[in-house]
Protein backbone atom coordinates (compact mmCIF):
# COMPACT_ATOMS: atom_id res chain seq x y z
CA UNK A 1 0.00 0.00 0.00
CA UNK A 2 2.88 2.40 0.85
CA UNK A 3 4.47 1.43 -2.12
CA UNK A 4 1.56 2.26 -4.29
CA UNK A 5 1.19 5.37 -2.64
CA UNK A 6 4.74 6.29 -2.74
CA UNK A 7 4.02 5.43 -7.35
CA UNK A 8 0.69 8.06 -7.31
CA UNK A 9 2.77 10.76 -5.96
CA UNK A 10 5.31 10.23 -7.93
CA UNK A 11 3.11 10.31 -10.87
CA UNK A 12 1.15 13.22 -9.55
CA UNK A 13 4.26 15.42 -9.68
CA UNK A 14 4.25 18.20 -12.13
CA UNK A 15 7.49 16.85 -13.79
CA UNK A 16 6.33 13.08 -14.30
CA UNK A 17 3.35 15.11 -15.66
CA UNK A 18 4.65 16.65 -18.38
CA UNK A 19 6.75 13.65 -19.33
CA UNK A 20 3.98 11.36 -19.51
CA UNK A 21 2.04 13.73 -21.57
CA UNK A 22 4.78 14.08 -24.16
CA UNK A 23 5.18 10.43 -24.30
CA UNK A 24 1.89 10.10 -25.39
CA UNK A 25 1.33 13.55 -27.32
CA UNK A 26 4.22 12.77 -29.32
CA UNK A 27 2.74 9.86 -31.68
CA UNK A 28 0.16 12.71 -32.55
CA UNK A 29 1.81 15.26 -33.13
CA UNK A 30 4.41 13.49 -35.51
CA UNK A 31 1.34 12.31 -37.48
CA UNK A 32 -0.15 15.49 -37.75
CA UNK A 33 3.14 17.36 -38.57
CA UNK A 34 4.22 15.13 -41.37
CA UNK A 35 0.80 14.25 -42.91
CA UNK A 36 -0.90 17.64 -42.30
CA UNK A 37 1.26 20.79 -41.12
CA UNK A 38 4.50 20.14 -43.83
CA UNK A 39 2.30 18.96 -46.81
CA UNK A 40 0.33 21.87 -46.22
CA UNK A 41 3.09 24.05 -45.54
CA UNK A 42 4.83 23.22 -48.69
CA UNK A 43 1.56 23.63 -50.45
CA UNK A 44 1.77 27.43 -49.37
CA UNK A 45 5.31 27.92 -50.61
CA UNK A 46 4.10 26.77 -53.77
CA UNK A 47 1.45 28.46 -54.65
CA UNK A 48 4.15 31.06 -54.47
CA UNK A 49 6.24 29.26 -57.27
CA UNK A 50 6.16 30.14 -61.42
CA UNK A 51 5.35 27.95 -63.95
CA UNK A 52 8.39 26.96 -66.45
CA UNK A 53 7.74 26.45 -70.39
CA UNK A 54 7.91 22.53 -69.54
CA UNK A 55 5.58 22.86 -66.51
CA UNK A 56 8.36 22.82 -64.13
CA UNK A 57 8.47 25.04 -61.18
CA UNK A 58 10.37 28.20 -61.12
CA UNK A 59 11.22 29.71 -57.53
CA UNK A 60 10.37 33.27 -58.15
CA UNK A 61 7.97 33.87 -55.59
CA UNK A 62 5.39 35.98 -56.37
CA UNK A 63 1.70 37.05 -55.75
CA UNK A 64 0.90 35.76 -60.07
CA UNK A 65 -0.98 33.23 -59.05
CA UNK A 66 -3.19 34.15 -56.58
CA UNK A 67 -4.19 37.49 -58.78
CA UNK A 68 -4.52 35.06 -61.77
CA UNK A 69 -6.99 32.84 -59.17
CA UNK A 70 -9.23 36.60 -58.90
CA UNK A 71 -8.96 36.81 -62.28
CA UNK A 72 -6.53 39.21 -63.24
CA UNK A 73 -4.77 38.00 -66.28
CA UNK A 74 -3.39 38.78 -69.60
CA UNK A 75 -6.60 39.98 -71.50
CA UNK A 76 -7.99 41.67 -68.25
CA UNK A 77 -10.04 40.66 -65.52
CA UNK A 78 -12.35 37.51 -65.47
CA UNK A 79 -14.57 36.37 -63.08
CA UNK A 80 -14.34 32.77 -64.08
CA UNK A 81 -12.09 31.35 -60.85
CA UNK A 82 -14.80 33.10 -58.88
CA UNK A 83 -17.45 31.81 -60.19
CA UNK A 84 -15.97 28.40 -59.91
CA UNK A 85 -15.45 28.95 -56.06
CA UNK A 86 -18.46 30.08 -55.29
CA UNK A 87 -20.30 27.18 -57.22
CA UNK A 88 -18.11 24.97 -55.56
CA UNK A 89 -19.26 26.54 -51.83
CA UNK A 90 -23.22 26.37 -53.03
CA UNK A 91 -23.28 23.03 -54.25
CA UNK A 92 -21.48 22.17 -50.84
CA UNK A 93 -23.67 24.14 -49.15
CA UNK A 94 -27.07 22.25 -50.98
CA UNK A 95 -25.52 18.61 -50.64
CA UNK A 96 -25.04 19.39 -46.59
CA UNK A 97 -28.44 20.69 -46.52
CA UNK A 98 -30.51 18.22 -48.11
CA UNK A 99 -27.87 15.58 -46.31
CA UNK A 100 -29.05 17.38 -42.87
CA UNK A 101 -33.12 17.15 -44.12
CA UNK A 102 -33.12 13.39 -45.13
CA UNK A 103 -31.21 12.72 -42.26
CA UNK A 104 -33.15 13.92 -39.46
CA UNK A 105 -36.42 11.83 -40.23
CA UNK A 106 -33.90 8.70 -41.20
CA UNK A 107 -32.39 8.67 -37.62
CA UNK A 108 -35.45 9.16 -36.17
CA UNK A 109 -36.99 5.98 -37.83
CA UNK A 110 -34.14 3.87 -37.01
CA UNK A 111 -34.35 5.10 -33.69
CA UNK A 112 -38.01 4.09 -32.86
CA UNK A 113 -36.62 0.65 -34.09
CA UNK A 114 -36.41 -2.51 -31.77
CA UNK A 115 -32.47 -2.85 -30.51
CA UNK A 116 -32.32 -5.87 -32.45
CA UNK A 117 -33.33 -4.70 -35.73
CA UNK A 118 -31.85 -1.49 -35.43
CA UNK A 119 -28.17 -2.10 -36.28
CA UNK A 120 -30.04 -3.88 -39.74
CA UNK A 121 -30.89 -0.32 -40.65
CA UNK A 122 -27.55 1.41 -39.67
CA UNK A 123 -25.63 -1.47 -42.11
CA UNK A 124 -28.33 -0.93 -44.62
CA UNK A 125 -27.24 3.02 -44.40
CA UNK A 126 -23.27 2.10 -44.40
CA UNK A 127 -23.27 -0.31 -47.19
CA UNK A 128 -22.37 2.49 -49.82
CA UNK A 129 -19.13 2.64 -47.73
CA UNK A 130 -18.72 -1.07 -49.25
CA UNK A 131 -17.59 -0.27 -52.76
CA UNK A 132 -15.65 2.43 -54.66
CA UNK A 133 -16.75 5.51 -55.16
CA UNK A 134 -15.91 5.62 -58.49
CA UNK A 135 -18.23 1.78 -58.84
CA UNK A 136 -21.40 4.14 -57.18
CA UNK A 137 -21.21 7.11 -59.78
CA UNK A 138 -21.28 5.38 -62.64
CA UNK A 139 -23.98 3.40 -60.93
CA UNK A 140 -25.97 6.09 -61.54
CA UNK A 141 -25.36 6.17 -65.22
CA UNK A 142 -27.19 3.27 -64.97
CA UNK A 143 -30.12 4.83 -63.04
CA UNK A 144 -30.88 8.08 -64.77
CA UNK A 145 -29.88 6.44 -68.24
CA UNK A 146 -32.91 6.97 -70.97
CA UNK A 147 -34.20 3.42 -71.05
CA UNK A 148 -35.68 3.55 -67.40
CA UNK A 149 -38.31 5.61 -65.23
CA UNK A 150 -36.04 8.78 -63.77
CA UNK A 151 -35.64 9.44 -67.49
CA UNK A 152 -38.59 8.39 -69.22
CA UNK A 153 -40.36 10.39 -66.47
CA UNK A 154 -38.44 13.34 -66.67
CA UNK A 155 -39.52 13.14 -70.52
CA UNK A 156 -43.16 12.90 -69.97
CA UNK A 157 -42.95 16.29 -67.60
CA UNK A 158 -40.97 17.86 -70.48
CA UNK A 159 -37.80 18.37 -68.41
CA UNK A 160 -35.49 16.85 -71.43
CA UNK A 161 -36.40 16.02 -75.03
CA UNK A 162 -37.60 11.81 -75.12
CA UNK A 163 -34.54 9.29 -75.36
CA UNK A 164 -32.28 11.51 -73.22
CA UNK A 165 -30.73 10.51 -70.20
CA UNK A 166 -30.32 12.90 -66.87
CA UNK A 167 -26.96 13.68 -67.37
CA UNK A 168 -24.49 15.24 -67.99
CA UNK A 169 -27.05 17.97 -65.27
CA UNK A 170 -26.34 19.98 -62.41
CA UNK A 171 -29.83 17.45 -61.27
CA UNK A 172 -27.05 14.35 -61.42
CA UNK A 173 -24.36 16.03 -60.24
CA UNK A 174 -26.54 17.10 -56.52
CA UNK A 175 -28.05 13.62 -56.81
CA UNK A 176 -24.94 11.83 -56.66
CA UNK A 177 -23.38 14.25 -54.53
CA UNK A 178 -26.11 13.48 -51.45
CA UNK A 179 -25.93 10.14 -51.84
CA UNK A 180 -22.26 10.38 -51.24
CA UNK A 181 -22.53 11.89 -48.07
CA UNK A 182 -25.90 10.85 -46.55
CA UNK A 183 -23.72 8.57 -44.69
CA UNK A 184 -21.34 11.30 -43.17
CA UNK A 185 -24.65 13.05 -41.97
CA UNK A 186 -26.55 10.14 -40.67
CA UNK A 187 -24.63 8.04 -38.61
CA UNK A 188 -23.01 10.99 -35.71
CA UNK A 189 -26.84 12.51 -36.10
CA UNK A 190 -28.05 9.23 -35.32
CA UNK A 191 -25.87 8.93 -32.11
CA UNK A 192 -27.17 12.35 -30.86
CA UNK A 193 -30.88 11.03 -31.65
CA UNK A 194 -30.69 7.91 -29.79
CA UNK A 195 -30.12 9.83 -26.66
CA UNK A 196 -32.63 12.27 -27.01
CA UNK A 197 -34.37 12.96 -23.84
CA UNK A 198 -38.06 12.98 -24.90
CA UNK A 199 -39.13 14.36 -21.70
CA UNK A 200 -38.26 18.50 -23.01
CA UNK A 201 -40.40 17.39 -26.34
CA UNK A 202 -42.98 16.37 -23.73
CA UNK A 203 -42.79 19.23 -22.01
CA UNK A 204 -42.95 21.25 -25.49
CA UNK A 205 -46.18 19.66 -26.24
CA UNK A 206 -47.77 20.30 -22.92
CA UNK A 207 -46.97 23.99 -22.95
CA UNK A 208 -48.67 23.80 -26.68
CA UNK A 209 -45.22 24.28 -28.52
CA UNK A 210 -45.51 24.39 -32.62
CA UNK A 211 -43.96 21.43 -33.90
CA UNK A 212 -41.26 23.98 -35.45
CA UNK A 213 -40.78 25.39 -31.90
CA UNK A 214 -40.67 21.37 -30.62
CA UNK A 215 -37.58 21.10 -33.02
CA UNK A 216 -35.86 24.11 -32.95
CA UNK A 217 -36.29 24.08 -28.49
CA UNK A 218 -36.33 20.78 -27.72
CA UNK A 219 -34.75 18.61 -30.38
CA UNK A 220 -32.40 20.69 -32.34
CA UNK A 221 -30.40 21.83 -28.93
CA UNK A 222 -29.54 17.65 -28.11
CA UNK A 223 -28.67 16.93 -31.37
CA UNK A 224 -26.55 19.51 -32.12
CA UNK A 225 -23.37 18.04 -31.38
CA UNK A 226 -24.24 15.48 -33.84
CA UNK A 227 -25.12 17.42 -36.46
CA UNK A 228 -22.03 19.91 -36.61
CA UNK A 229 -19.56 16.48 -36.68
CA UNK A 230 -22.04 15.61 -39.44
CA UNK A 231 -22.17 18.98 -41.38
CA UNK A 232 -18.41 19.21 -41.04
CA UNK A 233 -17.55 15.87 -42.17
CA UNK A 234 -19.84 16.35 -45.33
CA UNK A 235 -18.92 20.27 -46.27
CA UNK A 236 -15.11 19.61 -46.12
CA UNK A 237 -14.91 16.95 -48.58
CA UNK A 238 -18.07 17.98 -50.77
CA UNK A 239 -16.26 21.78 -51.55
CA UNK A 240 -12.83 19.99 -53.16
CA UNK A 241 -15.25 16.65 -54.48
CA UNK A 242 -14.12 16.03 -58.43
CA UNK A 243 -14.90 12.54 -59.27
CA UNK A 244 -18.77 13.12 -58.94
CA UNK A 245 -18.90 16.60 -60.80
CA UNK A 246 -16.47 14.98 -63.25
CA UNK A 247 -18.67 12.16 -64.38
CA UNK A 248 -22.32 12.89 -64.10
CA UNK A 249 -21.65 16.87 -64.71
CA UNK A 250 -18.86 17.00 -67.23
CA UNK A 251 -17.63 19.91 -69.01
CA UNK A 252 -20.89 21.42 -68.06
CA UNK A 253 -20.42 21.59 -64.12
CA UNK A 254 -16.75 22.38 -63.58
CA UNK A 255 -16.52 22.85 -59.81
CA UNK A 256 -13.11 23.76 -57.93
CA UNK A 257 -12.10 19.97 -57.43
CA UNK A 258 -11.91 19.47 -61.27
CA UNK A 259 -10.40 23.03 -62.08
CA UNK A 260 -7.51 21.58 -58.83
CA UNK A 261 -7.13 18.33 -61.02
CA UNK A 262 -6.86 19.69 -64.27
CA UNK A 263 -3.49 22.14 -62.87
CA UNK A 264 -2.13 18.61 -60.88
CA UNK A 265 -2.89 16.39 -64.19
CA UNK A 266 -3.20 17.62 -68.10
CA UNK A 267 -1.63 21.22 -67.03
CA UNK A 268 0.92 21.13 -65.34
CA UNK A 269 0.57 23.78 -63.79
CA UNK A 270 1.53 23.14 -60.45
CA UNK A 271 1.90 26.34 -58.82
CA UNK A 272 -1.31 27.82 -60.00
CA UNK A 273 -3.09 24.24 -58.18
CA UNK A 274 -1.69 24.97 -55.04
CA UNK A 275 -2.89 28.56 -55.13
CA UNK A 276 -6.43 27.51 -56.20
CA UNK A 277 -5.56 24.64 -52.97
CA UNK A 278 -5.24 27.72 -50.87
CA UNK A 279 -8.52 29.50 -51.58
CA UNK A 280 -10.40 26.35 -51.75
CA UNK A 281 -9.32 26.08 -48.16
CA UNK A 282 -9.69 29.60 -46.78
CA UNK A 283 -13.37 29.60 -48.44
CA UNK A 284 -13.72 25.94 -46.25
CA UNK A 285 -12.37 27.57 -43.59
CA UNK A 286 -14.12 30.86 -43.36
CA UNK A 287 -18.00 28.86 -44.49
CA UNK A 288 -16.69 27.13 -41.37
CA UNK A 289 -16.41 30.00 -38.91
CA UNK A 290 -19.60 31.30 -40.24
CA UNK A 291 -21.15 28.17 -39.50
CA UNK A 292 -20.04 27.99 -36.00
CA UNK A 293 -21.34 31.30 -35.37
CA UNK A 294 -24.54 30.41 -36.81
CA UNK A 295 -24.47 27.46 -34.42
CA UNK A 296 -23.80 29.23 -31.02
CA UNK A 297 -26.59 31.92 -31.55
CA UNK A 298 -28.97 28.86 -32.23
CA UNK A 299 -27.72 27.48 -28.62
CA UNK A 300 -29.02 30.50 -27.31
CA UNK A 301 -32.06 30.73 -28.71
Amino acid sequence: MNKLMIWYGELLTQKNLIKRGALFLTPGMLWLMIFLILPGLILVLVSFAGRGSYGELVWEFSLENYSRLMGFGVFGWTPDYIVILLRSAWVAIVTTGISVLLSYPLCFFIAGKPKRTRFLWLTLVIIPFWTNMVIRTYSWFLILAPELPLAKLAAWLKIISPGMALYPSAFAVYLGMVSMFLPFVALPLFSSVERLDWTLVEAAQDLYASNFRIFMHAILPQTLPGLSVGVILTFVPAMGMFVVPDLLGGAKYMLVGNLIQQQFGASRDWAFGAAISMGLMILTLFSLYLYRKKINNTELI
